[in-house]
């Protein structure tokens, strides 16, 4: 499969390489301790992403966004106090949804072992899960991450990657993170099962360099089909636009054929076509097959999942996701 490689390997995809220990994370981390963890959290993504598919989407960039800021830690999750506004609170993270569920999940998870599963992980396995359940990969997650306790707005505003982005900021924010142009390609896949508002790409559509103009590198056949059917104004910050449509909740290539078509909504899609390292992988990956593509996605959600993880004594565990121990 070209710079992706090519692997005769059918099914979910379940990796052995994925099965070693990384850093201090370690699979099987809760077997002794509460052996039932990750079954609760499993269990419960089969029975609710059936009923709200888009949810597997929030909890995939809900993983995301909190990588993004001060590592995997469950910061995403905190509520803001009255001495500071959380990350919850950021520009990015207002559309997120599913807070709730993860609090369940955690209730759920305290019930059978207290003060043990940390809601960072429970964070990492229910985006394993729900992705699992529309189709995608499965992974192996690494766990033993702790808790942090700090959420600051500011700083999920100034490192989480934006839809605005061009590929030069794009592959900056990455690298910072210690993540490839790889690694940006195969997590923009996730795309595939997201939504966004009109008013987080209208730009693209009515007014892309202020003087009333339309995206050049977007098909104007789409555009116009997105302003007669959808964002019929640029202010619209209500109606709901598939990602990867009539395939949005199947985790498959279609997001790829879209982007090489100009048919991404966010300019941070059509930015992975305008370097010639990115847009080589996006066509590998749309010339090769769903397990190619699932084996890559799942190598990189564990990269992803490993950066600045706290274990060992820092951190905590929290008793409940969205407050920090008194």
């Amino acid at each position: 499969m070209g710079r992706l490689n090519s692997y005769g390997v059918m099914g979910v995809l379940v990796l052995a390489l994925l099965g070693t220990c990384h850093g201090e994370l370690k699979m099987g981390f809760y077997d002794k301790t509460c052996p039932n963890a990750e079954k609760i959290v499993s269990d419960f993504m089969k029975e609710h992403i059936p009923k709200v598919p888009i949810l597997a989407a929030s909890f995939l960039r809900m993983h995301f966004h909190d990588c993004f800021v001060r590592g995997c830690d469950g910061s995403v999750l905190l509520n803001s106090t009255s001495n500071s506004t959380s990350e919850k609170e950021a520009n990015p993270n207002l559309t997120l949804r599913g807070f709730d569920q993860i609090d369940r999940v955690k209730v759920l998870v305290e019930a059978e072992c207290p003060g043990v599963v940390s809601c960072a992980d429970i964070l990492a396995l229910s985006a394993r899960d729900s992705v699992g359940v529309l189709g995608g990969p499965f992974w192996k997650v690494p766990t033993g991450r702790r808790d942090g306790s700090v959420s600051l707005r500011a700083e999920a505003n100034a490192q989480i990657p934006a839809p605005t982005n061009n590929f030069t900021t794009l592959k900056e924010s990455f690298a910072n993170k210690s993540l490839s142009v790889k690694d940006l390609v195969l997590l923009s896949g996730g795309h595939t099962i997201g939504i966004a508002r009109c008013t987080s790409f209208s730009r693209r559509l009515y007014n892309f360099t202020g003087v009333g103009d339309q995206d050049p590198s977007m098909d104007s056949n789409y555009v116009a089909n997105l302003k007669q059917r959808k964002c019929r104004t640029q202010t619209d910050n209500t109606t709901i636009v598939e990602m990867d449509p009539g395939s949005f909740r199947t985790f498959d290539l279609s997001y790829y054929r879209l982007v090489l078509k100009r048919r991404g909504l966010f300019t941070s899609d059509a930015a992975l076509i305008t370097d010639s390292t990115s847009k080589s992988l996006v066509e590998d990956l749309t010339n090769g097959t769903p397990e190619d593509f699932f084996k890559e996605f799942a190598k990189s959600m564990v990269k992803m999942g490993e950066i600045d993880v706290k274990t060992g004594s820092s951190g905590e565990i929290r008793k409940h996701c969205a407050f920090v121990n008194s």
